[in-house]
């Protein structure tokens, strides 16, 4: 697991900050403002 701190908006434009990459099971961990609970995706859902 690798601890990251990168901002990018999803697929409306809302802006998510992603916190951690898991390069074994290809996941994206990041939270959603106004979120209190961790999001994942699979890495090529997220980059849709």
């Amino acid at each position: 697991m690798r601890e990251v701190n990168r901002k990018f908006k999803d697929h409306y434009g809302n802006p998510v900050r992603v916190i951690r990459w898991e390069p074994e099971t290809r996941r994206v961990i990041y939270l959603r403002e106004g979120y209190s609970h961790e999001c994942f995706s699979p890495l090529d859902q997220f980059q849709r």
